[in-house]
């Protein structure tokens, strides 16, 4: 069963930037795509950004050129730089793989607000 731990969230202006960082441990983390997804107030949850064990990335057009998702299989961690946050980007921030397969951390929270 794999763990997954967030961090990284946090309040920001628009305009501005942050990494979110997730830990995955308890599994073979470098043959499986993991991802980033979020969830705002009132709203279903969604993909972000996924990244295959090989191959290329994916990225949900609203946050396309402004987030890039990486990994470091080494160190068993998936990253999501995001820049230009705009207001609607809001929401609290999930890992899981990708596709979707398990339980889910507790998500950090990203809030972009002046």
């Amino acid at each position: 069963q794999v763990q997954l731990v967030e961090s990284g969230g946090g309040l920001v202006q628009p305009g501005g930037s942050l990494r979110l960082s997730c830990v995955a441990s308890g599994s073979i983390f470098s043959i499986y795509g993991m991802g980033w997804y979020r969830q705002a107030p009132g709203k279903q949850r969604e993909l972000v950004a996924g990244i295959p064990s090989s191959g290329s990335t994916n990225y949900a057009d609203s946050v396309k050129g402004r987030f890039t998702i990486s990994r470091d299989n080494a160190k068993n961690t998936v990253y999501l730089q995001m820049s230009s946050l705009k207001p609607e980007d809001t929401a609290v921030y999930y890992c899981n793989r990708y596709p979707v397969s398990g339980s889910w951390g507790q998500g950090t929270q990203v809030t972009v607000s002046s």
